[in-house]
This record gives structure tokens, sequence and C-alpha cells, in this order.
């Protein structure tokens, strides 16, 4: 089965299957979004959703979020996987954050942030198996606009799961990237995790 999913990717780098995602290392290993990037500037026009209920997201009118809300004159984590109730973003990712906030709290972050390309219902009833919602705030990219903006998107069709998120996280004061961390591949939890950035800041 392997092999043979291996021979319908369109990737002509090599290829391995780790944590039950089909990975392709493609030869663009880091996005184009890096320190300084200025999030607002290089998303323009874009929106996040804030994880809710359906019934919440008809009562909003559907309201999306301007990035200019969630990061100007704020300090924010903001952290990026590629899909809600996948293995290692519940058993590892949002956890390394969740049982850390505290630790952000102390060193004056503002708020902590989940993105992924799912919509934002799935996001919240995510957040809300994983029993995170009052530390962490969800987002859904449900087009994948926000991280094809940055590059920090990813075809992980071999895994059944289209377009998404590479795993990453990021310290962003007042809309610009301070510290950007981004997996090799998305099966990669080496230097996205809440330790690491904890230490970055």
């Amino acid at each position: 089965m392997a092999s043979a999913l291996l021979k319908r990717t369109s990737f002509s780098a090599m290829k391995s299957v780790v944590g039950g995602f089909q990975i392709g290392a493609q030869s663009r290993a880091y996005a184009a979004a890096a320190v300084g990037t200025d999030l607002v500037s290089a998303a323009t026009n874009v929106s996040l959703q804030k994880a809710r209920t359906w019934d919440e997201g008809v009562s909003s009118n559907f309201a999306t979020t301007p990035l200019k809300d969630i990061f100007k004159g704020k300090k924010v984590v903001i952290f990026g996987l590629p899909g809600a109730f996948t293995g290692v973003c519940s058993v590892q990712h949002v956890p390394s954050y969740k049982n850390q906030i505290d630790k952000f709290k102390a060193k004056g972050v503002d708020s902590v942030i989940c993105v992924a390309v799912n919509d934002p219902y799935v996001m919240n009833g995510w957040a809300s198996k994983l029993e995170a919602k009052e530390a962490i705030e969800f987002y859904g990219d449900f087009d994948g606009s926000f991280h094809k903006s940055l590059e920090l998107d990813k075809d992980l069709s071999g895994a059944l799961l289209g377009h998404r998120s590479q795993r990453w996280s990021a310290y962003v004061v007042d809309g610009k990237v301070k510290t950007l961390n981004v997996e090799e591949v998305p099966s990669d939890f080496k230097v996205s995790g809440g330790d690491v950035i904890l230490g970055q800041i």
C-alpha cells in the first residue's frame, strides 16, 4: 500500500510515511514568511474564522476575524498544524501549549493561537474534546488562504487530507514575526512545540 501511494504522488523527491502521514519532501523546505515579516501585510485581505458552533456562526452572520484584530498591538504565539483530530496534532502539539499556558502568560504573551485548514465548527469540536478552549484560541483557515499567503501550506493528499498547513510556530509582536519554526515534514514534532518557543521569547 505504501509503495502504491508513493507512485501516485506528484513529488519527485524522497517520500516517507511517518505517524500516519504520507509526506513529500519538496524542494521548498521553508516558508516565504520569515523573521521580520508583517503577517497583516503579507496576507492582505485574509481573515480567520474563530472556532464556534454552527448556531454561533449563524447568529454572527458567519463573521470572520481580520488579521489586524488578532495581531496588531499584541504579543501572540501562534502555531499551525495539518488538521484537527489528527494524531500528532492532538496528542503532542496542542497539549505542549495548553499545559504551559501559565508560562506563556508570565512572559507577557497576550494570546496563544492554534490555526489549521479546517472550518471553524470542526475546530470548535476539536478544541472542546481537548479541553483546551480556556487556554488557547482556535481559528479555522477554511480555504487555506492564510497559509497559502505565507507559503506555509502543504499538499497532504497522500494522507487523504488535501491541501493543508505545514506544522509550524511563531512568536509575533504587533503583527511582525520575531521567531518562526517550521518542521521539515508535518509528521515531525521537533521545533514547533511549546517548549521550544517558550525558550525563544
